[in-house]
């Protein structure tokens, strides 16, 4: 089981927030700020305290570290292509790689490079996991923003295509390949006093137990920050159920039961108004009496207020005036009846009404005075009348007929509905609405209570208000704008009664001397919620500070690190050994830092392992305060180089830019070393550096190792797209005769086309590059690769195939001083005319006869020298005052 695999099975059992850290370590160089803040904030919620943010822990799993590939599995990568959401990389591209040996990508700044470098370190799980890959911010985002690209492997010989998706798991079979960067060089030295080198996933150990120290010391902060001086409530401390609670305050005191005692409701608060007065009174029982008479007439008053409420309320309301329709009505009926009556006799206008009901009711009890023993309806028409005294004659009759309207039943029942309403009227003309409250009672109460002495008041106006509308309606039957019925202030007057009688009994018991103790220790437990009551939010949020502060020494509890250092020597026990020492001091020693050594260590610490392997330095200072950019960097890529060589995995390795910083002869070390690495296995290089480009081509041609070199370049369609052509100046010479003619073809068709400016500006670079093709030609066919610029060393042995004689210092001389006539800013400043396009090409074509023959010459040179055949002498060569060819 690799160390990456280790790890993974250990976190698993780790706490979430842990494994979060893990996950973060694993796969940046460096945590962030806002990396500390999310993790601190995960061990906090962990232990209870909740994260406003609502982060969720996203630990360690399966698809962030490389699967496990079998030895006998052998994968390699063929292309990358339908890169989507890359940056600006060109869609529908492809980017292609040598199954076998060695393969070149050149690219120069801004030409999508780092795109496919992100990509491909995404996919194969790199161990630098940091870099966001963005879309391109030229176009409208997409609603599916994740980069996506498909890759064509080879596996066990079987061409498949696997598709990765950002943000998804890698295909598994992607992470046989190794990627080494800028960024994965820099998690190899370790920021401490020594260079240890541990494979890669070991170091998480160590760079844990530091995470959690700086955990440790943020929480240890919060913890002084939350401290509680608690000397601010010892005031409260006492024999009181407050006090009992203010003594044993901490993080376990309920908040409920501060909350609880220190808040009051009315009654309490008047309960310990009442007893510290009783307890200062001089004479309680005259007091006591005092209190009981006063209450005594207030209770009255409440009795009074309480009855006079039902006289005027809605009841009464709605009586009366059922009352008053039901009359009314009746009314109505009577006089209807009156009117059919008027309608038969000849009578005069109102009989039958009001008014001669009243007259006929008088005249029927006259009559029992005035005509003793007859009875009214039939008195002899020959008797008086009792109203006008004349002789009745036919009026008896008419008298009869009369009392037998009156007798009809419409008109005794509205009669009758008239003396009801008559009833209930009456007394609410007369209604006293008065409560009995004199004024020096209410003066008394206003003192008391000054609410309960208005409300009196606006009780009984607001009963003479009501009175008097009802009695409105009742005359006019009209029932709107009736004010309701007001509050009855009886209420609170017995509670005026019920507060001056406690009064009383706590004067009379504060005259007792064992009432008295009981009085006093009431009063004391209402006076220590007083005080409560008066900084309960501030105990309350002291409690809460506490809580805090108890769950932050939870959190420091489960930062101890045994257990990561426990692991971290378990592990590291099986992986450091001699084996990895030997294979770091050779890689050393191939790029060039073979003056440095490490060995192997044993030592313990916070979260570090008990082996490790040191870098024998002269100074116990920091690496990377001792070694030079070049230095660190050869270690990184030697630290790099030794796990490929200790594992079992036959996978390729991909490096960007590995030789950043390096000078000239370190990158032919790192060259060498690359070379030697693909003659076993399939090696990918990315590199902006033309002259390690050409080292790594020289390199592989002398080990007969197969390099494919291309490069990548921004075109219309956008970035990274890839072709077989190097830059002009990675070309060898035919490369460049070639490029050239290429160029002419493009410059005679702006010769045609009338395009004079540009047709001269292109003309003026070809001429740029064919004094380059010169030089090239110069130190690559004449000279036979014997000197190359930048190489370090002069390969005598090519020596047998160099002649140079007069004429090719004449062709040299004339091709190099015909484009320096066009290659300087002369051409241009001077208004020179520039060759038109057939004069172009015949000096294109020069050149390219001449390298034809010299590798004709030199070969048969070659031949004739290892045969010991004697070849003639070259002429000496004229002294002529030609151009110096630079080089």
């Amino acid at each position: 089981m690799s160390v990456l695999q280790e790890v993974l099975m250990w976190s698993k059992g780790l706490p979430a927030w842990q494994g979060d850290c893990v996950r973060r370590l694993l796969g940046q160089e460096s945590l962030t700020q806002q990396d500390f803040e999310d993790v601190l904030a995960l061990l906090k919620a962990d232990h209870g305290i909740t994260d406003p943010q609502g982060r969720i822990a996203s630990p360690l799993n399966e698809d962030q570290i490389p699967v496990a590939i079998k030895p006998t599995t052998h994968i390699e990568l063929l292309a990358v292509k339908n890169l989507v959401n890359v940056n600006a990389i060109a869609p529908e591209h492809s980017l292609a790689f040598a199954p076998q040996g060695l393969t070149v990508i050149y690219g120069g700044n801004g030409s999508g490079k780092s795109g496919y470098s992100r990509v491909l370190k995404r996919a194969c799980r790199a161990r630098d996991q940091s870099e966001t890959i963005y879309p391109n911010a030229n176009h409208p985002l997409p609603v599916d923003a994740n980069a996506r690209a498909t890759f064509s492997i080879s596996v066990n010989g079987v061409g498949i295509d696997v598709m990765w998706t950002d943000n998804q798991p890698a295909p598994p079979e992607l992470s046989s390949l190794s990627i080494f960067d800028s960024r994965c060089a820099n998690a190899y030295l370790v920021n401490e006093a020594d260079y240890s080198y541990v494979p890669h996933g070991l170091d998480v150990f160590e760079r844990l137990a530091a995470l959690q120290q700086q955990l440790k010391t943020a929480i240890e902060q919060e913890q002084r920050e939350y401290s509680v001086d608690l000397t601010a409530f010892s005031p409260m401390q006492g024999k009181t159920e407050v006090g009992r609670m203010i003594a044993a305050l901490s993080a376990k005191t309920n908040p409920d039961t501060v909350q609880t005692l220190g808040t009051f409701s009315e009654g309490e608060l008047t309960q310990h108004t009442t007893i510290g007065k009783s307890l200062q009174e001089n004479n309680p029982k005259e007091k006591a009496n005092q209190l009981r008479l006063l209450a005594q007439r207030i209770s009255v008053v409440a009795g009074t207020a309480l009855n006079k409420s039902p006289q005027v309320d809605q009841d009464v309301e709605q009586g009366l005036r059922q009352s008053v329709e039901d009359y009314l009505l009746a009314k109505s009926a009577a006089e209807l009846a009156a009117n059919k009556f008027k309608e038969q006799q000849n009578l005069l206008p109102g009989t039958g009404g009001d008014a001669w009901r009243e007259l006929f009711d008088a005249a029927r009890k006259f009559a029992l005075e005035s005509h003793p023993g007859q009875d009214f309806v039939s008195l002899d028409p020959n008797s008086p009348c009792p109203l006008c005294q004349q002789t009745l004659n036919d009026g008896a009759t008419r008298l009869a007929r009369f009392e037998e309207f009156i007798q009809q039943e419409a008109e005794k029942t509205s009669r009758a509905r008239r003396k009801a309403m008559v009833e209930k009227y009456t007394p609410l003309t007369t209604l006293d609405v008065t409560i009995g409250l004199d004024e020096a009672t209410h003066a008394e109460i206003h003192v008391l209570a000054p609410k309960v002495a208005a409300d009196c008041r606006a009780y009984e106006r607001a009963l003479g208000e009501r009175r008097d509308q009802l009695v409105d309606a009742v005359k006019s039957n009209n029932w709107t704008g009736i004010t309701p019925p007001s509050s009855n202030p009886s209420s609170g007057l017995q509670a005026l009664v019920n507060q001056l009688n406690q009064q009383a009994l706590n004067l009379e018991q504060a005259s007792d001397e064992v009432a008295r103790i009981q009085l006093q220790q009431t009063y004391a437990e209402l006076e220590a919620r007083v005080l409560l009551s008066k900084v309960k939010d501030a105990v309350i949020n002291a409690i809460s500070r506490m809580n805090h502060t108890a769950i932050l020494a939870k959190c420091i509890t489960s930062l101890r690190t045994n257990a990561i250092s426990t692991k971290a020597t378990q592990i590291g026990e099986t992986v450091i050994s001699t084996s990895l020492q030997d294979a770091l001091n050779a890689e050393f020693k191939a790029l060039g830092v073979g003056g440095l050594q490490v060995a192997l260590q044993s030592r313990s610490g916070r979260g570090k392992m008990l082996h490790k392997l040191k870098l024998e330095l002269p100074q116990s200072r920091n690496p990377k305060d001792l070694l030079s950019e070049g230095e660190q960097r050869a270690i990184a890529l030697a630290s790099f180089l030794a796990e490929v060589e200790l594992s079992e995995s036959s996978g390729g390795i991909i490096f960007d830019d590995p030789v950043s910083s390096l000078d000239h002869q370190r990158r032919e070390r790192v060259a060498a070393r690359l070379v030697k690495e693909a003659a076993r296995r399939q090696v990918v290089v990315f590199t902006h550096d033309i002259y390690f480009l050409c080292v790594l081509a020289e390199q592989a041609d002398s080990a007969g190792v197969t390099a494919l070199t291309q490069s990548i370049s921004r075109r219309a369609e956008g970035f990274g797209v890839s072709t077989p052509e190097l830059p002009f100046e990675g070309k060898n010479t035919t490369g460049r005769i070639g490029s050239l003619k290429t160029r002419h073809q493009h410059i005679a068709k702006l010769f045609r086309q009338g395009e004079e400016d540009e047709h001269r500006r292109q003309t003026v670079e070809a001429y740029v590059l064919l004094r380059m093709a010169w030089e090239r030609a110069v130190e690559e066919v004449l000279l036979r690769r014997v000197v190359l610029r930048f190489r370090k060393g002069i390969e005598t042995q090519r020596l047998s195939e160099v002649t140079v004689d007069d004429n090719d210092y004449v062709q040299v001389s004339a091709g190099m001083s015909k484009c320096s006539n066009y290659a300087h800013d002369k051409a241009m400043a001077g208004d020179v005319a520039v060759p038109d396009p057939d004069e172009l090409l015949n000096d294109i074509q020069a050149l390219e006869a001449w390298r034809l023959q010299i590798e004709t010459r030199s070969t048969a040179t070659s031949r004739a020298r290892k045969s010991g055949t004697p070849s003639a002498p070259s002429p000496p060569l004229a002294s002529t005052a030609g151009e110096k060819i630079e080089g």
